[in-house]
């Protein structure tokens, strides 16, 4: 089937009780990301443009999550089961002018593209397709009936499943499905509800359809347990496991050097060069981005965060939203908050935390040290123990320390403020107003020796 005749419907209506969390069940993360977003990266490349999504409990925090797709979701206000959210959002899959509509649900965060092109290849010439695996245990999933020449008779939901009638078939349903749009849609308004949960079931299509003659098909899948879904924590755990265990090793095969990979955890759209270095445990999220000869050692964790060529990051720093440009050194214990930027050879050392500022080629903040709202120039010294003092309880104010300035140790800097060109600050210093270029600035009190009264 090629891309061009297909929609794809994502079903994302369910709460998830089995989760025991107020939160969609689509939304619980693994490597950072929602379970959802892992089924839009193996479908968008099948579906380019066109997949929408059946949304439910907690939609608004699903359309939160999700914005840009928001225009594509079909919300299903009442939770009747799988065949009543393909019912819901049938006008929308017909309007698509597709000729098949494969549908996924949005728990499946190990389903991948070609797992998924694999099924459309097996699935050719169909009215209603189906994937198929024979796991280990097969649990609460439903069961493929075959009859005895191996045709598939209909899929039995496993709370339903009577051995006196069905026996006991091991194979289940994966609930991935395409189906012919014109030869399926007359059927959805047979779909009824006389069932022990009393829910529209969309795998009731299977015995509907063949009782119209039509064309039904069970694509053996193996046991590739890739295609199941999320039902619990214990689940979502070893889905997050077995992605961050692949993720790994498919940065390895690219030449990313990590040392203990089994404690590397790298999010989907994090992007590595080969010849970077990782060393675990570290986390790495969101759009972070290492170049070549770029190292982030151990116990550190990364948002958002863009480190340049042979730069390195050291053991215990968290980076958020920040850039460190070349041959830049972050850390041991570092915090460079959103808007942080490092130019090239600047070096933040232990216990810094770094905020909304940019420091200079060259310069230097070693240790103890709060730089907020700031713009310090290149080879500019700034002493242990310095802080910008960049809020007065109702704005923000601006720190400049230009270029070659040298701020001695435990001064707060009161902003806004300039310190000059090669201005010096006297240790200990509260500095409150502009400091002239070259100029030394000293503001604390004169120190007096007094004699100690003697104890009785």
């Amino acid at each position: 089937m090629t891309r061009s005749r297909i929609v794809a419907l994502v079903l994302a209506a369910g709460k998830g009780t089995r989760m025991h969390s107020d939160r969609p069940k689509v939304l619980h993360e693994l490597l950072g990301e929602p379970m959802l977003a892992f089924v839009y990266e193996a479908l968008d490349p099948l579906c380019p443009g066109a997949v929408l999504t059946v949304t439910g409990f907690g939609a608004d925090q699903v359309e939160k999550a999700f914005p840009e797709r928001a225009k594509d979701f079909v919300l299903q206000a009442e939770q009747l089961g799988t065949g009543h959210a393909l019912q819901t959002a049938w006008e929308r899959v017909a309007a698509s002018g597709k000729e098949f509509c494969l549908v996924v649900n949005g728990d499946t965060p190990l389903l991948h593209t070609e797992a998924l092109k694999r099924f459309l290849d097996q699935a050719q010439g169909a009215d209603l397709a189906f994937a198929t695996i024979t796991p280990e245990h097969p649990g609460s999933f439903g069961r493929v009936v075959r009859d005895k020449g191996g045709e598939v008779a209909a899929i039995v939901e496993a709370k339903d499943l009577d051995p006196a009638l069905h026996g006991d078939p091991r194979e289940v349903n994966a609930g991935v499905y395409v189906l012919r749009l014109a030869a399926i849609g007359p059927l959805l308004a047979k779909l009824t509800n006389a069932n022990q949960s009393g829910e529209y079931y969309i795998t009731d299509l299977i015995a509907l359809a063949k009782a119209a003659g039509l064309s039904v098909r069970g694509v053996e899948c193996g046991n590739d347990t890739n295609l199941m879904g999320v039902n619990s924590p214990l689940e979502l755990a070893e889905a997050e496991e077995h992605l961050r265990a692949r993720t790994a090793r498919m940065w390895l095969a690219r030449g990313v050097m990590i040392h203990r990979p089994g404690q590397a955890v790298i999010g989907p759209r994090v992007h590595l060069e080969p010849g970077s270095c990782l060393h675990g445990p570290c986390e790495l999220y969101g759009t972070t981005r290492l170049a070549r000869g770029a190292v982030v050692e151990s116990h550190c964790v990364l948002l958002n965060a863009e480190i340049a060529e042979n730069a390195r990051v050291r053991s215990f720093s968290h980076l958020e939203q920040a850039r460190v440009g070349g041959s830049c050194v972050v850390g041991p214990y570092a915090r460079l908050r959103p808007g942080a930027v490092l130019l090239e050879k600047a070096k933040v050392g232990n216990f810094v935390e770094v905020k909304k500022s940019v420091l200079g080629r060259n310069a230097k903040a070693n240790h103890l040290t709060y730089l907020g709202d700031a713009e310090i120039g290149p080879d500019v010294n700034v002493g242990a123990g310095t802080i910008t003092c960049n809020f007065d309880g109702v704005n923000k104010f601006k720190t400049i320390i230009k270029a070659g300035a040298f701020i001695g140790s435990n001064t707060a800097l009161v902003a806004p403020v300039t310190v000059g060109e090669n201005a010096l600050v006297g240790a200990g210093s509260v500095i409150t107003k502009d400091v002239p270029d070259g100029e030394l600035a000293v503001a604390r009190g004169r120190q007096v020796n007094l004699a100690r009264k003697k104890s009785s």
